[in-house]
């Protein structure tokens, strides 16, 4: 079994309350509206220093489902969607989930051989789960960074993924990848019988009440997995507070609790980012001493969870290349660390 960082080990009984598994301690703050009036005026001053940040579009902070700030930068507004980069994966988990629940797909363990017989004539290969994708431990070779442009490029993008070398043994170490996801798009396709749009439209748009855009295809008709889908921040704040709920919007169960605490413990983990892991999809990592998960899109795109405060933040940055692009980055975590959540912690 798979050794938890200490903060971790703390994390995961206290979430499972959360989820209400065997709970015995109420983490439902439900905070009154002087007090969310006072947290909302002591966060002016973070938003200030946001629009300080050339590449910063929007900010928006949620506390108990009520939003205490939203502020939009640099041409931003409410209605224009931003493209939410590397943060889609969580949201690809999310649809795995709910393939779960419905037995499209019959379980974690269910081997990617079953889907794509056809490029795979390697066993190991075969063998690689649906939860070795959702962690990042198919150990196949990466299809991001350096190897990002020779695989959007090739004709077949499953097939790329598929053929490239197992460099560790699934199951085992975390090589990100978004070719990972990517094929957990076309798993939700061919078990499905929908196109990953027509799914996430129907399974989580519309319980949610957002919009959920076409994005990007692979040169088969796949839609990207992980990556150029575009979203509202105020739709990405519903995806936050659908996981801070537990997997509920009002009644409705929309994913199971269950795949909701798997998604967000800590299964994978890089020796060199030894500050936070990797779970289905999501980021795990504390914020000034409260334990979080987040979604996580390149250039600054973030759907920050504190489950203890039933905080969701989102932000939005320029999704482009450019200047300054890891100190906007870093900017946004000190924000998060040093602000908004001790903010919000003292407003409860």
């Amino acid at each position: 079994m798979m050794r938890l960082p200490t903060h971790v080990h703390r994390w995961v009984p206290a979430l499972a309350l959360l989820l209400g598994l065997g709970a015995t301690l109420d983490w439902s703050v439900r905070a009154g509206m002087p007090a969310l009036a006072e947290t909302a005026s002591a966060l002016e001053p973070t938003l200030d220093r946001m629009a300080e940040l050339p590449r910063m579009r929007s900010m928006l902070v949620s506390v108990d489902g009520r939003l205490v700030a939203e502020q939009y930068y640099n041409g931003a507004s409410a209605r224009r969607a931003a493209n939410i980069k590397s943060a889609s994966k969580s949201v690809i988990s999310a649809l795995v989930g709910i393939a779960l629940d419905r037995g499209d797909i019959a379980g974690l363990e269910t081997p990617v051989g079953e889907y794509f017989p056809e490029y795979l004539d390697d066993p190991d290969k075969a063998a690689i789960t649906v939860e070795d994708l959702l962690t990042m431990r198919a150990g196949l070779e990466t299809t991001s960074n350096r190897n990002y442009g020779r695989w959007v490029q090739s004709g077949n993008w499953v097939r790329h993924a598929l053929t490239r070398p197992l460099v560790a043994r699934p199951g085992t170490r975390m090589i990100y990848s978004t070719g990972s996801t990517h094929l957990l798009s076309a798993i939700i396709t061919r078990a499905s019988g929908v196109d990953t749009h027509t799914f996430a439209r129907r399974h989580l748009g519309e319980p949610l009440g957002i919009s959920v855009p076409r994005w990007t295809t692979d040169p088969q008709g796949i839609y990207f997995g992980g990556n150029e889908m575009s979203l509202t921040p105020r739709a990405m704040v519903e995806i936050g507070e659908l996981y801070l709920n537990c997997g509920r919007v009002g009644v409705e169960q929309v994913i199971s609790e269950e795949y909701v605490h798997q998604s967000v413990e800590a299964h994978a983990f890089r020796a060199r980012t030894p500050d936070r892991a990797y779970g289905y999809g999501w980021w795990v990592r504390e914020f000034a001493g409260y334990d979080a998960f987040y979604a996580w899109g390149y250039g600054g795109q973030f759907i920050y969870v504190v489950p203890q405060l039933r905080l969701v933040t989102v932000m939005t940055s320029s999704p482009n290349p450019g200047s300054g692009l890891r100190d906007h980055r870093r900017s946004l975590y000190r924000l998060m660390e040093r602000e908004i959540v001790p903010t919000v912690a003292r407003g409860l």
